[in-house]
């Protein structure tokens, strides 16, 4: 699905009046939502893997330029308290659950 610079500024108009979200040119498939921590304006939240398959793509960026020009132009700029936040694709391995002690289930 592609999401349109227009659909995510009417969706952050509707939802986000009052606040003033900072989005990233370029980037609007990867678009994952709004952010936010205690007492801290709302932020966009970007998908890093997206953005830099994006590059790849548009740009015809081999992926290992992609990711440098990614982390260091736009993952490592600061426009202020609403510079996006990026998120990475980590994938925690989860341990197998365990039987607990006196289970009797079968």
């Amino acid at each position: 699905m592609e999401i349109t610079r227009d659909a995510i500024d009417s969706w952050v108009e509707e939802y986000y009046p009052d606040d003033k979200i900072l989005t990233m040119d370029g980037f609007d498939d990867a678009f994952v939502g709004i952010g936010s921590q205690h007492s801290r304006p709302p932020i966009a939240v970007y998908d890093r893997q997206k953005c830099i398959e994006i590059l790849v793509q548009r740009d015809a960026l081999s992926y290992e330029d992609a990711e440098e020009y990614f982390d260091f132009n736009c993952a490592g700029a600061w426009v202020g308290e609403q510079t996006p936040l990026i998120i990475g694709n980590v994938a925690v391995p989860m341990p197998a659950p365990q039987k607990r002690p006196g289970n009797t289930r079968r």
